[in-house]
């Protein structure tokens, strides 16, 4: 591993592991903290974008499994840099066609990146919102086969999937 590649390896887990400690803020009622989330992912975002001028999607092969993970983490929370998301997105796409990434993360990036254009999803991964204890998702193309192309990415039945976002 080259000394440039280990340090955006390092770099990627890094922001990785500081996006999961932050996340909670994404959705507080606290102004402060939701600007920090903001803040923190736009970096992580301008960061990401540079990675992939360097190197493309930044695949396992090249930086590990953590890595690859954690950049599609800041590529699925880079909601308002649409730029850098689809972009993300078209790069992820090649490396899966190549196989090279996870069809399973793609398809939350293909979900997450429409969802914030105001458009509808394919695979029913993003959720709009929890109301009476129920999870809310965001509109889908196809409802009816929505399972059906879960299951051609390894992604749980839908019904499984909101389950774990009821609130008892």
């Amino acid at each position: 591993m080259t000394s440039d590649v280990a340090v955006v390896t390092r770099e990627l887990t890094d922001m990785a592991a500081a996006d999961h400690q932050a996340a909670r803020h994404a959705n507080s009622d606290d102004p402060a903290e939701q600007l920090a989330w903001r803040r923190l992912t736009a970096q992580h975002a301008d960061r990401l974008s540079e990675i992939m001028d360097a190197h493309g999607w930044p695949t396992a092969e090249l930086l590990g499994e953590d890595a690859a993970r954690a950049a599609w983490l800041i590529a699925q929370h880079a909601d308002r840099q649409l730029d850098v998301q689809r972009r993300a997105l078209r790069l992820m796409e090649q490396a899966v066609a190549n196989g090279a990434a996870s069809p399973r993360d793609l398809a939350f990036l293909r979900d997450r990146t429409p969802v914030n254009e105001g458009k509808k999803q394919i695979h029913g991964t993003q959720i709009a919102g929890v109301k009476d204890g129920s999870p809310i998702p965001w509109p889908c193309e196809e409802p009816e086969r929505m399972d059906e192309r879960r299951a051609e990415v390894g992604i749980p039945p839908f019904a499984e999937y909101i389950a774990q976002f009821s609130v008892a």
